[in-house]
């Protein structure tokens, strides 16, 4: 590896950019290459590239080799769908990428967002997976599908008849009811502050005040999370978040820890605001057309 000369006794070239790279000898010839005056510095611990524009060219390189490399990574996952592909309706390649198209569920919403480089595009309604990732969407495919299929209007359909006249179907039209109700039981010392987005085991809601009414421990226990021995719970009003105020909550930095969850209420973090979001437009959509269909009736 070549040096700076009298790299001891000179200073650094005050002008040019540093950059560390992989230990690889391929990439380092790669660098030496595009970069002929770069040299290693051990006071450093990393290579200079002398100019006032050194950083914009290393820069440049570095996403040059990005993207190469995801060139290479989207061909090897090309090669493993051909050598082991998926068979699903719900799964169509393009060119470029996978494309996901499945009824709402959010089993499946989460597991595809546990993919790597996956994204939603909203206005074709549909998930993209880069061939790169194939093997983590290979792994989370069973089920991916099964919730799908699950979620298919005709297997709700079924489930429906098949709970008519159970305690199942009971137990599902007492929790509706209470839904409906929009209360949630919060601990009488430790109320949530209202008008914010708040998580809870109900979903992100805000809350607009509660007027101390006590929440039965039975009621909590049934319907929402496990009440805590001796713990008194009071009923908070909420009401959805528009997307307005959803996109402008700041998420928590971190997930609800065992705390917030036994006091049932804590501060939303990223996965739960993009959850509610989508929600929320969707609300949005389906207003505007049926306010579209009436002004055209």
């Amino acid at each position: 590896m070549e040096k700076e000369p009298n790299e001891t006794a000179q200073a650094e070239p005050r002008v040019g950019a540093t950059t560390d790279l992989p230990h690889d000898r391929i990439t380092v010839q790669r660098f030496r290459e595009s970069f002929p005056r770069a040299r290693w510095s051990d006071s450093l611990n990393a290579w200079f590239v002398p100019g006032r524009t050194a950083e914009r060219r290393i820069g440049r390189w570095l996403a040059e080799m990005e993207a190469e490399a995801d060139a290479f990574a989207d061909e090897k996952g090309r090669d493993a769908f051909a050598f082991d592909p998926i068979e699903s309706r719900y799964l169509e390649t393009t060119p470029s990428a996978f494309q996901i198209r499945t009824p709402y569920s959010r089993t499946v919403v989460n597991e595809i967002r546990g993919i790597p480089h996956a994204r939603w595009e909203a206005d074709r309604r549909l998930w993209t997976v880069p061939y790169r990732s194939y093997d983590e969407l290979r792994r989370r495919w069973p089920a991916i599908e099964a919730a799908a299929e699950r979620s298919e209007p005709e297997a709700r359909r079924a489930r429906r008849e098949a709970m008519k006249g159970t305690d199942e179907e009971a137990a599902s039209k007492a929790r509706l009811r209470e839904r409906r109700r929009q209360r949630y039981p919060v601990p009488v010392d430790d109320v949530p502050p209202l008008e914010r987005a708040i998580g809870t085991h109900a979903g992100v809601v805000i809350f607009t005040g509660t007027d101390g009414e006590l929440a039965d421990t039975a009621t909590v226990s049934t319907f929402y999370f496990s009440a805590g021995q001796g713990e008194e719970y009071v009923w908070a009003s909420w009401r959805p978040g528009s997307l307005e105020e959803l996109v402008t909550t700041w998420p928590a930095r971190t997930s609800p820890g065992e705390r917030e969850f036994a006091r049932g209420w804590w501060l939303p973090d990223l996965e739960e605001l993009r959850t509610a979001r989508q929600k929320a437009r969707s609300k949005r959509r389906i207003k505007q057309r049926r306010e579209e269909q009436g002004d055209t009736a």
